[in-house]
């Protein structure tokens, strides 16, 4: 039979000291207890000896979906641009009060705005081809019929110099004063192109002050010269036309 000493060293250099400490508690024979207490203590020293492993970076932890940061709430929308307000216009001069006026986008007297003038109230067109908004700086545009769906302007005509205009928009009150009284032909480019100025009269110049255009229908006028003219929304071909100019704003 071999001796303790060369199992010791067998054992060793195949490195099956685990091996060996678990067997020895089950056969029990001669000469186990030696060797076991030899393997363990052996065992021992190795592992004693041995470097520590390097312990290995640790990845982050993901945070779960309620864990995460919520997402930026969205900006609120701009303030809506007067241009889009709904008013209401007077003139003490001719007994003309709470006129509803409503904006579109789009120029005057075409077809959307002509169906607006049909309900009775007044249109206002906004955008490209049409105007500003109550007391903008530019030309506030507004329209309405003088004889058919009520004729809410039918004394426009008789608006002087110097008359009163009040706006009402929103929580502000605007006030503006007649400097001037206009003709524009439906039948003229250039006519059409000074009504709808951003000065009106003036094609191209650069506004400075808040204006107003209120227009209406020449249809009386036209008729008794004569001309029957009518335009694809049954315009005539003139229109008459009132320029103010901002005085005063004061809330309502």
């Amino acid at each position: 039979m071999p001796s303790a000493r060369s199992v010791r060293s067998a054992l060793a250099a195949l490195g099956v000291l685990t091996v060996l400490v678990g067997c020895s508690a089950v056969t029990g024979g001669p000469g186990t207890a030696e060797v076991s207490t030899a393997v363990v203590g052996s065992a021992s020293a190795s592992l004693s000896e041995a470097p520590s492993p390097t312990p290995l970076p640790s990845s982050p932890t993901p945070l779960p979906p309620s864990a995460a940061p919520p997402a930026a709430a969205p900006a609120p929308d701009p303030e809506p641009s007067k241009r889009r307000l709904t008013a209401e216009v007077a003139i003490p001069s001719i007994d003309l009060t709470d006129l509803r006026v409503v904006p579109y986008e789009g120029t005057t007297d075409d077809r959307a705005g002509t169906r607006i003038q049909d309900r009775g109230v007044a249109a206002s067109p906004y955008g490209e081809r049409g105007g500003v908004g109550p007391g903008e700086i530019g030309n506030y545009l507004v329209t309405a019929h003088r004889l058919s769906a009520g004729g809410p302007l039918r004394d426009l005509p008789s608006v002087d110099v110097g008359d009163s205009v009040f706006v009402t928009a929103g929580d502000t009150v605007y006030e503006y004063k007649i400097v001037e009284t206009r003709t524009t032909s439906f039948r003229s480019a250039r006519s059409l192109a000074e009504q709808r100025a951003a000065v009106p009269g003036e094609p191209g110049e650069k506004p400075t002050r808040a204006m107003i255009t209120l227009s209406t229908c020449a249809t009386p006028e036209d008729d008794a010269a004569g001309n029957f003219w009518r335009d694809a929304q049954g315009n005539p071909e003139h229109r008459i036309d009132k320029i103010g100019v901002l005085s005063a704003t004061r809330p309502s």
